[in-house]
């Protein structure tokens, strides 16, 4: 149930063709149609969903905390607790958790991604309660900032049930990506899940591009620039990703499963459909959605179950992907003369 809606009038003067106020120039058998009207709605949802995935995400670090209790389970051999002021929510020493958080035998306890019990003792629940994770305050954080200035934006714009499913749907699709490559570790976060919605909204802007563009010029500057944006904000991300300790499996697993998801689930009407019933006579009709987006649509939800279905067929069966890409690892870790990527 949205909870606020605008509406607006655009207004197409064909008198001057500004851009900037939608106008747009239609010529028709050698002259231009009159000015109209169109009455747009555009109604904004909500963002209910994304703070409370925070909250959850944070209480559940505070659960961590406490079960992880460091002052009686940690027995000095690395250091002394950090903040121990704190009581059971004190952090491990640093030399074993630099992210200020629990240990690594905690996270696994409690439903890190890891691929022997996966795959050995069936615990196929640990694809998604990795998600809930997090190795640290740093990393809480992090995360948390990036889903709020990512996710909100989205929620509002599609609501809380697409987003949601986009959410949830890349964190799985990255769970599987990470836990096929990744053997001799442990996973945990929500980086997953937020760069699906980073991919989502990469796809939704090229399917809903007349949107953005209004068709006015043939490529437009801020539709172009937004793109540009995106994408290097994506690529920076996945570089970072190559560092030791970071998961770049799941980032890029849940970039391909939102990715393929915005297609499915972000269509927009396109630019120029009329939802009135009584259109002006010189509004030309045009289909709520354009045959490309239908391709792309259905596209996507193939290689979407296509490929999540191959995942687990492979995982579940203990294949190594490693055995059959020589080159693969290096998408997780680069090693060089400063740090090993085998450290776990």
């Amino acid at each position: 149930m949205s909870d606020r809606s605008t509406s607006h009038l655009l207004r197409t003067n064909m008198a001057n063709g500004d851009p900037e106020r939608g106008a747009k120039r239609q010529q028709q058998g050698g002259y231009f149609s009159p000015p109209y009207y169109v009455e747009a709605q555009e109604t904004l949802w909500t963002s209910w969903l994304v703070p409370m995935i925070v909250v959850a995400n944070v209480a559940m670090f505070i659960v961590v905390m406490i079960v992880n209790n460091c002052p009686k389970n940690n027995l000095g051999f690395d250091g002394r607790c950090v903040a121990r002021f704190l009581g059971r929510l004190s952090f491990e020493p640093l030399r074993e958790n630099p992210l200020f958080g629990p240990s690594s035998s905690t996270l696994e306890k409690l439903g890190a991604l890891e691929w022997n019990k996966v795959v050995h003792e069936h615990q196929g629940w640990r694809l998604i309660s990795c998600i809930w994770l997090h190795a640290g305050v740093i990393h809480l954080l992090a995360n948390m900032l990036s889903l709020v200035f990512i996710g909100i934006r989205l929620e509002q714009q599609f609501g809380f049930v697409r987003v949601g499913a986009i959410y949830l749907l890349s964190g799985f699709g990255g769970s599987i990506l990470s836990c096929l490559f990744l053997r001799s570790s442990i996973s945990v976060g929500a980086s997953g899940a937020l760069f699906g919605l980073l991919g989502a909204m990469l796809s939704e802007l090229f399917t809903n591009w007349t949107i953005y563009t209004n068709k006015v010029v043939p490529v437009d500057p801020y539709f172009a620039a937004a793109v540009l944006t995106l994408v290097i904000i994506i690529v920076i991300n996945l570089a970072v990703g190559i560092l030791p300790h970071v998961d770049n499996f799941a980032h890029i697993g849940g970039f391909f499963t939102g990715f393929v998801l915005g297609f499915v689930l972000l269509l927009r009407p396109q630019f120029g459909w009329m939802e009135s019933e009584n259109p002006p006579p010189q509004a030309r009709a045009k289909s709520k959605h354009s045959v490309l987006q239908y391709v792309f649509c259905a596209v996507a939800l193939v290689l979407l179950i296509a490929g999540i279905t191959a995942g687990l067929v492979l995982l579940f069966r203990g294949d190594n992907p490693n055995n059959h890409c020589s080159w693969c690892h290096y998408l997780s870790c680069v090693p060089t003369s400063r740090w090993n990527c085998n450290s776990n």
